[in-house]
């Protein structure tokens, strides 16, 4: 082979290689929180329809990889290494806006006014969190949002000066603190356990601002269009049977789209 055929060879095949590599899968992180009992296996059969219809729609393969542990996803999200990502943790999701180049798809509808709840004994005399001053808290993992939201409004009844608490890894974990007086309140946003927790006799002294969880998010590196497009499935699968089940696959109602300005402003207040 001379030179020139040699070089137009090596140009071809170069090229080819490149086309092959953009289009390569693109990567959906699902992230349902870390104080949950997740199943990653069973997270990537329920987005499996999902991920098929968003493969047709950006015509690009998607593969799905639940992230459980936060400090995978955190760096992921720093990386870029997800093109989408569904974050249950509100404060990762706001630092990936502001931070990593991603921007807004859709919220989750039923998660967009999530609340920790602080509980405590039926026979607690307390009646406000400003009385808290000085007194243990029991609260499920540090880096949830559950506890950042925790520390947030403890923060503005109390002051800069973060009370002792006690981490557990899972929410229904923190009621038994409570109850066997290690703790004098215990926080959770889980409304199972909070609904638990008062049939049982227990109260609940106070409930924090509302934040919106579970944010869908893409990648700069996808266009606007792109992102449009995704937009425009989701929020959309509401409207039809086929978009119904497999919401019912995610066990949520559906999407729909909110100002990530708003977001970015609440990630001020839980100190983002």
């Amino acid at each position: 082979m001379n030179r020139r055929l040699w070089v137009g060879a090596l140009a071809l095949f170069l090229g080819a290689g490149q086309v092959w590599a953009q289009s390569g899968p693109l990567l959906f992180a699902v992230n349902e929180g870390v104080t949950y009992r997740v199943n990653p296996g069973a997270t990537v059969e329920r987005f499996r329809e999902i991920s098929e219809d968003l493969g047709k729609l950006l015509k690009r393969p998607v593969k799905v990889q639940a992230v459980t542990d936060y400090k995978e996803l955190a760096a992921g999200l720093a990386d870029q290494r997800y093109d989408l990502a569904w974050v249950h943790p509100a404060h990762h999701a706001i630092r990936a806006m502001t931070k990593n180049g991603y921007n807004l798809v859709a919220l989750t509808k039923g998660f967009t006014e999530y609340r920790a709840s602080f509980m405590v004994r039926g026979d607690s005399p307390l009646k406000a969190l400003a009385e808290l001053k000085g007194m243990k808290v029991g609260a499920p993992d540090e880096d949830s949002i559950t506890s950042v939201i925790m520390r947030a409004t403890l923060r503005d009844a109390l002051g800069p000066q973060p009370l002792e608490t006690t981490y557990v890894k899972l929410q229904d974990a923190v009621p038994f603190m409570v109850e066997h007086g290690l703790v004098k309140v215990g926080v959770s946003a889980s409304r199972a356990v909070v609904k638990d927790w008062q049939d049982k006799g227990g109260k609940v002294l106070a409930s924090s601002k509302p934040v919106p969880i579970k944010h869908l998010l893409a990648s700069g590196k996808m266009s606007a269009a792109q992102r449009a497009l995704v937009t425009e499935y989701f929020v959309g699968l509401d409207q039809s049977a086929e978009g119904k089940r497999r919401l019912e696959a995610l066990n949520v109602q559906g999407f729909i789209e909110f100002d990530q300005n708003a977001l970015v402003g609440i990630g001020t207040w839980l100190g983002i």
